[in-house]
């Protein structure tokens, strides 16, 4: 049985260029971001060390850094992106993540517009 360990990070808010139209990479809007990290988190509570686990004031730079750079039209590569980025490290098993555009660019009354990826680390 594996790990159900979370760490999650949710309404991270970063002004971007992403979007399919041209007004929304020369206006930019804000975007937010909610992530939930699997991981095992015993190594941490052991030690009590934050080198044991993952450093979310850090990793909340990293993802800022990846939404307030390269644009890209889809949220759906925008997720890939963030969620290709924390997989990269070696202590995250798996990872969801949510790209929130509460600004979307659509003529009615609405709340929010979201993509939700789930990825896993490869099995080697």
């Amino acid at each position: 049985m594996g790990v159900a360990d979370e760490i999650s990070l949710t309404g991270l808010r970063v002004f971007g260029r992403h979007g399919v139209y041209e007004d929304e990479r020369r206006v930019g809007q804000d975007f937010v971001i909610d992530l939930v990290l699997r991981l095992d988190t015993r190594p941490a509570a052991a030690s009590d060390d934050v080198a044991d686990t993952v450093h979310y004031g850090e990793l909340a730079q990293q993802v800022a850094d990846i939404v307030g750079g390269e644009p890209v039209d889809l949220l759906e590569t925008l997720a890939d992106r963030i969620a290709r980025h924390v997989l990269a490290g070696d202590r995250v098993d798996g990872v969801r993540v949510t790209v929130h555009k509460p600004d979307a660019p659509i003529p009615l009354a609405f709340a929010d517009v979201a993509v939700t990826i789930e990825r896993a680390r490869e099995q080697s």
